[in-house]
Formats: structure tokens, C-alpha cells, sequence
């Protein structure tokens, strides 16, 4: 009932017209993505369109963000290549099946939520590579290969033809919207470029060009391959990497439109439906994939906020398939090349270029180092990890030199620590260096009131500490140590042995 009430109901809220439009459009950016993924792949250019059409459909009925495109993704389909060409093509769909159940699990066990940890740097620079690999991948269709192969640049009037069209598509999608929003700019822009190339005869590019799209229903299959451990072992690696980089791309792409939109997604419920539409793709005969970003914006920027504009997009490009080939191959190359630099443009994070002198050194590192790493590498997975773990360990050195004590000796000559800060692996030594257990005397108390016993190698160093005093024959107790401390000093009481009171005169600080 909520996905027919998010697809068919509050018709005032939904933009019909918007919805259909931005499907349209969509589909038309889709087909040259997935075909030209799917050839780098070495497969038929069909595996990659029946990814767009099953991915995109499913995920738009069931996925956790409406407007949020999925499709045959670059992402996911570069982590298989190595299995496509050494094992063959049912490998790949053997893997794509079992990627696809691992995302579900994630979303069964609700581990979705893990995508909040990736700090706003790291949106910046995933954001900002992912915008010049766009850019750059358009730029490539400004190369052709010959009959032997041979890769080279346009040259003469195809280059010309080539760099006009695009040069006019850009001028429409940035101008039209300055006339009218009733109509996505980019829609516009693919028709007048078409219009002109096949009125005025102009010979350039085509989709045609890219690889052949007629075909037939998808049909179900399982995937031919031995059911023992041995090809288990084979495809276990490759699927639980396509399956964490299509999840990080996919919540990634989740909390941007959160943010364009001022709305909340469901990164659970949107890991259940990528898991559904790749396990789908496995046994249909598609290459899996992931959300979209770059389709996702033209989506965003057609008008689209529902899921209806997904579903569209898929039926057409099913449609296309089945009947529309011929005339969706005349479409130019130019069209769709200037649509996407305009989406790689708007895809840049410019603010984080415009506050760089307001923010810390550590998360201009971070930004660039996730830029870097998208850009070189195009592995967008390694990237956003590689920039949470930075983040965290700049977190980490920043709240160890945070840890500080207050000490003094009451008139029972009682010594007193009061700890201010986090107790955990980065601030232990400096924690163990503020206790002076030769001097001090026989009894010290160590009051946690504004401080947390965080992980274990906090309580490794109490108990080293404890010892320390008990060399000296002195006891050492614990005060104001919250709930979940008290747990873990009791999870280790194997490896540590200290006195824990209780301050008569306050209440232990509650658990926060």
C-alpha cells in the first residue's frame, strides 16, 4: 500500500507532467551510459540495457528515494571485468545474484544507517571527482576507432559537427530554463539537436554508433554455472565488492537527493530494492549496477520528486528495446554529450570551493584525497573509505589531546583526579601520564563525572594504572563512571581488578 500510494496518490503533490518528461529524459541519458559500460565490459550491449530497465524499475517501486535513478552503473560493472573475461558471462551473472543478496541482508539487519558516519568532506570530494569523471567520459566521444581498432581523435568536419552540436546542446539547457521550467531544458535540447542533424542532413556521431539496442523480452535464466564451493570461491570476492560499492554509491547518491530535496530516505529499505534489482539482473540476463548520480540529477533538474519519473524511464527504455531502436540510434552523440557535461557542471560541488579559507586543513585533505582517488583510480568505493578513515583518525588525534585533569588533595589528604574527556585508544597515554602513583597517597580517587571509559584499550590502561598504585601498596577507585562504562569494565573483568565507588552525594551520570 505505500508504494502504490508514493506512486499513484496525492495527485496534487505529484507533477504529472514533470513526472513523464524527466522519464523520458532520463531514458535517453541512460541508453549510451549503459551501452558503453556494458561493451567495456566486453558484453552485449543488450546485458547492459536490460540493467537499466530492471534496475531502474524495480528500485523506483520499492527502492527508499523517490527521484533517485538506479541503473548499469560504471561502478559496479568495472569491479567484474576481471571476472567476465577470465571466468565468461555467467560468472558474472552468478556474481551479480549473490551481490544482490548481500545488499539485502544489509537492509534485513539495518546496517544502512552506517552511511550517516561519511562526513560532509567526503560528500565534497566524492561529489567533485565524480563530476570530472562525467565530464571526462564525454569527452571520450570525441574519439573514434577505426576498423583495425586503432582509437583516435575526430578530426576536419566531424569534429566541427561534433563540438557545435555539443556547444548548442549546453546553450540550451542553460538558457531555456531563463524562458520557461514547464519543460526539462535537456528534453528540449536532445529534440532541436536531432531535429537539426537529421533536417539539415548533418553527419555526426549517433547512439547507433555506440552498439545495436534491438532486442527481446528479458528471459529468465539461471546462470549456468557448477553449484559447488569451488565456483563459491570464485565469485564470493567479486560479489562483496560490487555489493559495497554499488551500496556506497547507491546511499551516497540517497543522502545528496536528501539534501537537494529537504527530504529523508530510506537507506534500509533502498539497500533491499538494489539487492532485489541485482539479484533480478542475475538471473535475467543484466550486468547489475547501482544508483545513478549523474541520471539522478537530470532527473532532479527535470522536476521530478516522485518515483513515477523511474518507472517511465524504465518502460521506455524497455520499449526502445522492443520497438524504438531504429529511431533512438539516429539520436546524436552531441545531444546527450552536452546534456551530461551540463549535469557534471552542476554535479561539482562549487560552495566547497568557495569556503575553502573557513575550513580545517584536515577536511580540505580529506576532500581532495576522495577527489583524487574517484578521479585516478574511478573507484568510488576506495575513495569514500579511504576519506572516512582519514576523517575518523583526525577525529580521533583531535579528542586525544582533548583528555586533561584536575587535581587536588582534600583535608583527609585524599587525592583527587577529575578526568575531563573521552578515555579511549588515542588519549590513553596521555591519560596514564598525569598520575604520579610514587607521590601520591595511599588513597586516590579518579572521578569519570565529565569523562567516558569508551572502548577496551581504556580499561587495559586502568588496569595498567591500577597495578602501578598497587606496586606501591596505594588503592585506586573509579567514581562517576556512567552505565555503559560500568558494562565494559565489567565485559573485562578478567583483565582488571579496581575499586569502583560511588559518591554518595550524586547520582552516577546516566547513560547518554
Amino acid at each position: 500500500m505505500d508504494t502504490y500510494t508514493n506512486i499513484f496518490s496525492f495527485s496534487k503533490k505529484i507533477n504529472y507532467k514533470n513526472e513523464l518528461l524527466a522519464g523520458f529524459t532520463v531514458a535517453m541519458t541512460m541508453i549510451p551510459e549503459s551501452l558503453s559500460f556494458a561493451i567495456l565490459a566486453g558484453l552485449s550491449p543488450l546485458t547492459g540495457l536490460y540493467a537499466a530497465f530492471l534496475m531502474g524499475l524495480i528500485t523506483a517501486v520499492f527502492g527508499g528515494r523517490p527521484g533517485m535513478v538506479s541503473g548499469g552503473a560504471g561502478a559496479t560493472v568495472v569491479v567484474l571485468i576481471a571476472l567476465a573475461k577470465s571466468h565468461g558471462v555467467e560468472y558474472l551473472f552468478a556474481a551479480v545474484a549473490l551481490a544482490g543478496i548481500f545488499q539485502i541482508l544489509v537492509g534485513v539487519f539495518k546496517l544502512g544507517k552506517f552511511v550517516r558516519l561519511i562526513p560532509q568532506p567526503v560528500m565534497y570530494g566524492f561529489l567533485n571527482g565524480l563530476a570530472v569523471i562525467i565530464f571526462m567520459a564525454q569527452v571520450e566521444q570525441f574519439k573514434m576507432t577505426d576498423s583495425n581498432g586503432v582509437v583516435s581523435w575526430l578530426q576536419g568536419a566531424s569534429l566541427y559537427n561534433m563540438a557545435g552540436l555539443t556547444a548548442l546542446t549546453i546553450g540550451i539547457v542553460y538558457f531555456f530554463p531563463k524562458i520557461t521550467k514547464a519543460v526539462p531544458a535537456s528534453l528540449i535540447a536532445i529534440i532541436i539537436v536531432f531535429a537539426l542533424v537529421f533536417g539539415l542532413g548533418i553527419h555526426t556521431k549517433t547512439v547507433g554508433d555506440i552498439g545495436h539496442i534491438s532486442g527481446n523480452l528479458p528471459q529468465f535464466h539461471i546462470p549456468k554455472v557448477p553449484f559447488s564451493l569451488e565456483t563459491l570461491n570464485i565469485i564470493f570476492p567479486y560479489a562483496l565488492i560490487m555489493s559495497g560499492v554499488g551500496l556506497i554509491e547507491s546511499l551516497l547518491t540517497l543522502s545528496m537527493v536528501d539534501e537537494i530535496t529537504n527530504s529523508k530516505g530510506n537507506a534500509n529499505r533502498e539497500s533491499i530494492a538494489q539487492g532485489i534489482a541485482n539479484m533480478t539482473n542475475g538471473f535475467f540476463g543484466g550486468m547489475g549496477g547501482c544508483a545513478m548520480v549523474a541520471q539522478t540529477l537530470v532527473n532532479l533538474n527535470a522536476g521530478s520528486r516522485a518515483r513515477l519519473s523511474g518507472i517511465i524511464a524504465s518502460i521506455t527504455i524497455l520499449g526502445i528495446i522492443l520497438f524504438g531502436a531504429p529511431f533512438i540510434e539516429k539520436i546524436p552523440m552531441a545531444a546527450l554529450v552536452g546534456v551530461m557535461m551540463m549535469v557534471a557542471i552542476s554535479t561539482f560541488q562549487w560552495v566547497s570551493i568557495r569556503i575553502v579559507n573557513k575550513m580545517p586543513k584536515s577536511d580540505i585533505f580529506v576532500g581532495i584525497t576522495v577527489a583524487l582517488i574517484t578521479i585516478v583510480l574511478h573507484n568510488l568505493a576506495l575513495a569514500v573509505l579511504v576519506g572516512v578513515v582519514i576523517s575518523a583518525l583526525v577525529f580521533a588525534w583531535d579528542n586525544a589531546k582533548r583528555i586533561r585533569a584536575i587535581k587536588y588533595i582534600d583535608d583527609n589528604g585524599v587525592k583527587y583526579y577529575e578526568i575531563f574527556g573521552p578515555l579511549f585508544f588515542g588519549s590513553v597515554t596521555a591519560f596514564a601520564d598525569k598520575f604520579d602513583p610514587a607521590n601520591d597517597p595511599d588513597k586516590v580517587i579518579v572521578d569519570f563525572k565529565e569523562s567516558r571509559v569508551v572502548d577496551m584499550s581504556a580499561v587495559d590502561a586502568l588496569d595498567k594504572l591500577s597495578k602501578r598504585y598497587h606496586q606501591y601498596n596505594k588503592t585506586l577507585h573509579l567514581r562517576h563512571l556512567s552505565e555503559d562504562c560500568r558494562k565494559i569494565l565489567k565485559n573485562a573483568e578478567a583483565v582488571i581488578d579496581v575499586s569502583i565507588q560511588d559518591d554518595p552525594t550524586y547520582k552516577v551520570m546516566p547513560e547518554r
